[in-house]
């Protein structure tokens, strides 16, 4: 029973964590610039003058807009944080590190979902027809889970500028977006192309939203779902074990 009490204690922290992420950062200008303006000019940019179909259309841009939309909160909050110097009353409160982390990754994770849902229904207003909603509706969930992951670990370099984690966040999401069958799909990459592709994990979500949008994913479902839950356990674990080392740096 104290062990059970103790985790009910976490985990109304973490949801207080969430709650005051969601309260601050949503509105902040980096999260709406890279949430939510960046996929919506690369989608500008890759569709403009070409006669392409609206099911392949959207299933990249629901990839790009979940995975600039999960990645913009986390990187944020850390770094505003520290200089607000508001980090340091919250270490000093009777929660664990890992609940700090989780609180951050979930309130990344809430607003990729959210965002990429708006797209959706859309789509579906637009006559867009979705042949696998379950596959689809687990693999956002995932996807979201695992890109808000990822971006926490942008911001473990103990720095309270959060330009510095935007610029990190930059030099990775770019040449992820660009290598992973966002733009081109894995059955029209050349070999080595394909090769890059498989270490991206947001390759393995466009190829279910192709898979449940267009029937014409290139690897089984399965395998995608399971490799984005590999990357999603490995993010988390790498998050938490290297904010262990620098957030005590920050204060």
């Amino acid at each position: 029973m104290p062990e059970m009490k103790i985790i009910l204690q976490q985990w109304r922290r973490l949801l207080g964590i969430t709650r005051k992420d969601i309260k601050i950062y949503y509105s902040k200008g980096p999260v709406v610039i890279s949430g939510i303006l960046f996929p919506i000019f690369l989608a500008l940019t890759f569709t403009i003058g070409r006669n392409l179909p609206r099911d392949s259309v959207i299933t990249g841009l629901v990839g790009m807009t979940l995975f600039f939309a999960a990645t913009s909160v986390s990187p944020m909050i850390l770094p505003f944080e520290a200089q607000a110097r508001t980090l340091e009353r919250l270490m000093s409160c009777p929660v664990r590190l890992e609940v700090i982390v989780l609180g951050d990754i979930l309130a990344s994770f809430i607003y990729g979902v959210a965002i990429s849902l708006i797209l959706i229904v859309i789509a579906l207003f637009l006559g867009i027809t979705i042949s696998a909603p379950v596959i689809f509706g687990v693999a956002i969930l995932l996807g979201a889970l695992c890109f808000a992951a990822l971006a926490n670990i942008f911001s473990v370099p103990p720095t309270n500028l959060p330009a510095t984690t935007n610029m990190i966040g930059t030099l990775v999401r770019f040449p992820i977006v660009f290598i992973s069958g966002v733009f081109t799909p894995l059955d029209q990459l050349s070999g080595w192309g394909r090769a890059i592709s498989y270490i991206s994990p947001l390759t393995y979500f466009t190829d279910i939203a192709r898979h449940s949008v267009q029937n014409k994913g290139y690897l089984p479902a399965g395998l995608d779902l399971a490799v984005m839950a590999a990357f999603t356990t490995l993010f988390v674990l790498l998050a938490m074990g290297l904010h262990q080392r620098t957030m005590t740096r920050r204060i």
